[in-house]
């Protein structure tokens, strides 16, 4: 079976960038995937393995015809998955010695992959700041010991801002915060997840935040005039290690040598969680009614009750 607990869903993996004339391999859910881009700019997918004996085939090569070359025997394959040649047997039927293709989209500057080797139902939606035109994005990738499930709750959970991050993006939550204060959670249903509301004390709404099911994280920063959104990419590799996209987009400062000043200030919030989600135990949530909870949960027994129900145990 592939990716088990995290079938059939569409989960963006890299930023398009990244993939340029080699191939790229990655894991995730456990297995092993292999993304390249042939000279016309087909972008294929692959079960990183090759048919014939196993090996890597992001140890190969992309060749000027855009098929992807098997390091071991030469093999070639298309970006659909089909062998294209097989060197020294010119009548090997070729129908019946393909790769694994998995479905693949380029969206906005993200490569996205639909984690079953079929047709899925419908097409990804991703979130409006990494497709709409007129915002600079900036991508940090960074690896954390813990199972997916932890890191993906700890991005929905706004009651540990002002004590993680109480010197960046919880110093608003953390300056109003008395020892009586009241944190009001609320949770609105949408077509792709959920969103999240928070209010202090009754006041104005905090920055907000939407789930886009199954793995990302997207925060509205409220900003006067300008619009600023933070994302996680949450992206299981296997029971204990997770890898993280974040990605900041902007409307303002838009200067491309600006970028790195941003990917530090992502990176320092996301040094300020790891230690803390590391951790955890045990180190996949749990049901529900083996940890306490409070009302400002919401946001994160929404999340605990899709994977439970959904991902790891309806699929």
């Amino acid at each position: 079976m592939l990716f088990p607990g995290f079938e059939r869903v569409w989960t963006p993996v890299l930023p398009s960038r990244r993939l340029k004339h080699s191939p790229v391999g990655i894991r995730l859910a456990g297995e092993k995937i292999v993304l390249f881009r042939g000279k016309d700019g087909a972008i294929g997918a692959l079960v990183d393995r090759c048919p014939h004996r196993g090996v890597e085939l992001s140890l190969g090569k992309v060749g000027e015809d855009g098929c992807l070359a098997c390091p071991f025997h030469g093999w070639r394959f298309g970006a659909d998955g089909t062998a294209r040649l097989v060197p020294l047997n010119p009548d090997a039927k070729l129908e019946r010695l393909g790769a694994t293709a998995l479905p693949v989209r380029e969206i906005g500057e993200l490569l996205w992959i639909y984690t079953a080797a079929e047709s899925p139902p419908a097409e990804p939606v991703a979130p409006e700041a990494l497709v709409e035109p007129g915002w600079r994005r900036t991508y940090l990738e960074v690896t954390w010991n813990c199972h997916w499930t932890r890191a993906m709750e700890n991005m929905l959970d706004t009651p540990h801002l002002p004590f993680v991050h109480r010197s960046t993006i919880g110093r608003q939550l953390a300056r109003i915060m008395t020892p009586s204060s009241r944190l009001e959670i609320d949770w609105e249903e949408m077509p792709w997840g959920g969103r999240q509301h928070a209010r202090m004390d009754g006041k104005g709404e905090l920055a907000w935040l939407d789930f886009h099911r199954p793995n990302m994280m997207a925060l509205h920063i409220p900003i006067p005039g300008r619009r600023f959104r933070m994302h996680a990419l949450v992206l299981p590799v296997d029971d204990r290690t997770t890898r993280l996209i974040v990605a900041s987009a902007r409307d303002f400062l838009t200067l491309p040598l600006l970028d790195p000043i941003f990917n530090k200030m992502n990176a320092i919030v996301a040094g300020q969680d790891q230690a803390v989600v590391e951790s955890s135990d045990p180190v996949e949530v749990p049901v529900a009614g083996e940890e306490v909870s409070v009302a400002t949960d919401r946001a994160t027994l929404h999340f605990r009750k899709y994977y439970l129900s959904e991902l790891r145990d309806g699929r």
